[in-house]
C-alpha cells in the first residue's frame, strides 16, 4: 500500500477487502484479520460522514460569525458617532470608549531662515 490521500488509501483498503472476500475459501485463515479490516472500513466511512457534517456546520458557524461581527461593527460605528455628539469631539472622555478625541492638527514648524542651507549653484 502506497501512501497518498486518505481517500486513495480508503479505496485501496476497500479493493483489498473485496479481493479477500472473493477469495475467502482459499484464505480462510485470514478471516479474523479481514473482519478487523471491515470494522476499520466501516468506522472510516462513519468518520467521513461525521467530518462532512462538521465541515458544513463549521461553514454555517463561520457565516454566522462574519454576519455578527459585521453587525457589531455597524453598531459600534453608530455608537461612536453618538458618543462624539454626546461628549463632544474634543472630550478626553472618548478615550474610555477607545475613541481618539480631536486634539487639533500638528503643524510642521517652519524652518528658521538663518539655519536653512543655501543651495550651491
Amino acid at each position: 500500500m502506497g501512501s497518498g490521500t486518505y481517500s486513495a488509501v480508503l479505496g485501496e483498503l476497500t479493493r483489498l477487502n473485496t479481493a479477500l472476500e472473493e477469495n475467502s475459501l482459499e484464505l480462510a485463515h485470514l478471516e479474523g484479520v479481514r473482519g478487523r479490516l471491515v470494522e476499520i472500513l466501516t468506522g472510516a466511512g462513519e468518520a467521513a460522514k461525521e467530518q462532512a457534517l462538521f465541515k458544513a456546520s463549521k461553514q454555517e458557524a463561520t457565516k454566522r460569525f462574519k454576519e455578527l461581527v459585521g453587525e457589531g461593527e455597524r453598531l459600534a460605528n453608530g455608537m461612536s458617532r453618538f458618543l462624539r455628539q454626546h461628549y463632544g469631539n474634543r472630550s478626553e472622555k472618548l478615550t474610555e470608549f477607545g475613541l481618539q478625541p480631536f486634539r487639533g492638527r500638528v503643524r510642521k514648524a517652519k524652518p528658521d531662515p538663518d539655519t536653512t542651507p543655501t543651495p550651491i549653484s
